[in-house]
């Protein structure tokens, strides 16, 4: 068992969360219990992850995307009330961090794309940024651009997008997770041969032709899965409690 506040208190100072400006609060979103036995951890607060964590007994939810985003309507009601009436009956505190979760060099969804990508030589995609939310890395081989879309998709689990540039070969790519695709600008101008992230915009299609950056959509929640599942098991390692993680098969 564990207090939820040196819980929270932990992460803060793991993440360095607060030095972060980002678009929704990170952190403790929903107190519940002070004491948590047990954590459950999901991409997205979903309906269906707060009735898998009432169903698991877990008194704390773990997500990357939760609640609170900037230019959403403030009211509680419909489909975002009966989450929180969720939570907040069944007294399961709801934990989210976003921005600070893709940057952390070790913990992060970016550092979790390199590693299963197994990307070396790992640099800032933007050298101005103190915490940098997209990174650069070096296949250990060159790959030509369809052997790895097959590299991405396979290690991914899922059936990337591959927006062709002419480019031959690539050996240099950049990579943030997520909804990032506008990034390529910042790969392009750090000589990257391809850019990942996880979705896809109308005029991507045209950037990486124009920029001569191969591009490849690895899915929003493919590529952002890993985060939470290493901040929970670092949270269990640290506070010797139970956690499980959530998947939600989302195809975006």
């Amino acid at each position: 068992m564990a207090n939820l506040n040196d819980i929270i208190q932990w992460c803060e100072q793991t993440l360095a969360a607060r030095e972060f400006k980002d678009y929704a609060p990170n952190g403790l979103q929903i107190e519940g219990k002070s004491e948590v036995n047990k954590i459950l951890c999901a991409v997205s607060a979903s309906q269906s992850a707060i009735e898998a964590a009432i169903e698991q007994g877990a008194d704390l939810l773990l997500v990357h995307h939760g609640y609170f985003w900037k230019g959403e309507a403030y009211p509680i009601t419909g489909m975002r009330g009966k989450r929180i009436r969720a939570l907040i009956q069944n007294d399961i505190s709801l934990v989210g961090y976003h921005l600070p979760l893709d940057s952390h060099p070790t913990l992060g969804n970016n550092a979790a794309i390199a590693d299963l990508l197994e990307l070396e030589n790992i640099e800032q995609l933007d050298p101005s940024e103190r915490h940098p939310i997209g990174n650069i890395g070096y296949l250990k081989q060159p790959m030509r651009p369809e052997y790895f879309k097959n590299h991405v998709s396979e290690k991914l689990g899922f059936d990337a997008i591959h927006l062709p540039a002419d480019k031959t070969q690539i050996h240099k790519v950049g990579f943030c997770t997520g909804g990032a695709q506008d990034y390529i600008h910042k790969a392009a101008l750090q000589e990257c041969d391809a850019y990942i992230s996880g979705e896809v915009s109308e005029r991507t299609f045209y950037e990486a032709q124009e920029l001569n950056v191969h591009y490849y959509a690895c899915g929003h929640h493919a590529t952002e899965k890993y985060g939470v599942q290493r901040l929970a098991k670092a949270i269990s390692e640290q506070f010797n409690i139970e956690y499980a993680y959530y998947e939600l098969n989302n195809p975006i």
